[in-house]
C-alpha cells in the first residue's frame, strides 16, 4: 500500500537540492491537464510513468502516481464512494458527515477539480444540498448536474441558486420544474423511469465536458457501474463499523461468484482511509 497523498505542507527533507512537494506536485497535474508549461520540473511518458531529475517529497510521489492516469486522458468517467468498513455510506437515518476524515474530502475535491462535471443523483442532492465546488485546493470548478428524473429536487437547492459553477438539471419528458439558475435539459427515461447512463455521458460530451465525476449516491454509482459506463471506482474506506445502514454500491444480484466484477485495483493512504483505485474499463496509467 502507497502512502498518504492528499494533504498539504510536506515535511521538507534536510538536502541543499531542489524538493518538490505535493502543492508543487498538484500545480503541475492541473497544468499537464491542460497542456500548459509548468515551472515544476515533472515529466511522463508514454507508458504512464512519471519522472523528475529532482528530490519528489512521499506525499507527492503518490499524489503524481494516483491522478496521473485521470491528467493523462481527455475523456473519463471516474465514480466516487465514502463508505465506512462494512460497505455504508450513511446510517438509517441517513446521517453521513463524517464517515470519511478530511484527507479524503481533499482528495474529492482534487477529482471535482479535474473533472468537468460532476453529477449526483436527486436522493443526494435533496439530502445533502452540496455545492459540488472546489474549495480545499486549488483548480476550476466543474459543471454541476443533478440526476432527477421526475423532477422531484427543490428549487431552492445551493446548486440551482448560486453561480459559484453552471448547473444542469436533467429530468424526464413528464417532469415541471421551477425556472432556476441552472440549465434544464430533458432526457428519455427507459421502462424503469430512469436514465440511461449512457445518455447521460453523451449529453455531458456534446457540450465539451468529457471528463466526468460520479460523485453520488451509492445509486447513482451503482447504475453508472453496471450500465458499463465508468472508467474508475475511486472508494473510500474509513476505519468505521455502523452495523446498519444505507448501502453503498447496490448491483443487480448475482447467483454464483462466477459471476462477479474481478477488477484489477491500487490502494494508497488517505489519513486513516484507505482509497482504492479501482479499475473498471481500460483506461490505464
Amino acid at each position: 500500500m502507497m502512502g498518504c497523498c492528499f494533504l498539504s505542507g510536506d515535511t521538507m527533507p534536510n538536502t541543499n537540492e531542489m524538493t518538490i512537494d505535493i502543492d508543487q506536485a498538484w500545480a503541475w497535474l492541473l497544468d499537464a491537464q491542460q497542456g500548459i508549461k509548468s515551472d515544476v520540473t515533472i515529466s511522463f511518458d508514454s507508458h504512464g510513468d512519471w519522472h523528475s531529475p529532482y528530490s519528489v517529497t512521499s506525499a507527492a510521489q503518490t499524489l503524481l502516481t494516483c491522478l496521473l492516469p485521470l491528467v493523462r486522458h481527455s475523456s473519463w468517467v471516474v465514480a466516487q464512494l465514502g463508505q465506512s468498513l462494512d460497505g455504508r455510506i450513511a446510517t438509517e437515518s441517513g446521517h453521513s458527515h463524517y464517515i470519511n476524515g478530511f484527507e479524503s474530502l481533499v482528495h474529492l475535491h482534487r477529482l471535482r477539480a479535474l473533472a468537468d462535471a460532476v453529477v449526483i443523483g436527486a436522493g443526494t442532492a435533496s439530502a445533502d444540498n452540496p455545492q459540488l465546488t472546489v474549495r480545499h485546493v486549488s483548480g476550476k470548478h466543474p459543471t454541476r448536474v443533478v440526476i432527477d428524473p421526475r423532477g422531484r429536487v427543490p428549487a431552492e437547492l445551493t446548486l440551482f441558486t448560486t453561480p459559484s459553477a453552471p448547473t444542469l438539471h436533467l429530468t424526464g419528458p413528464e417532469a415541471t420544474v421551477a425556472r432556476t439558475t441552472a440549465e434544464h435539459c430533458v432526457l428519455t427515461l427507459d421502462k424503469n423511469g430512469q436514465f440511461n447512463p449512457a445518455d447521460v455521458v453523451a449529453l455531458l460530451a456534446e457540450r465539451g465536458l468529457t471528463r466526468v465525476l460520479v460523485e453520488g449516491g451509492g445509486v447513482t454509482v451503482s447504475q453508472f457501474i453496471e450500465a458499463n459506463t465508468v472508467d474508475r471506482l475511486h472508494l473510500l474506506v474509513a476505519p468505521l463499523l455502523i452495523g446498519s445502514g444505507r448501502p453503498g454500491l447496490q448491483m443487480t444480484p448475482i447467483d454464483t461468484l462466477e459471476s462477479a466484477l474481478r477488477p484489477s485495483m491500487r490502494s494508497f493512504r488517505c489519513g486513516d482511509d484507505t482509497l482504492f483505485d479501482v479499475l473498471l474499463s481500460g483506461l490505464t496509467a
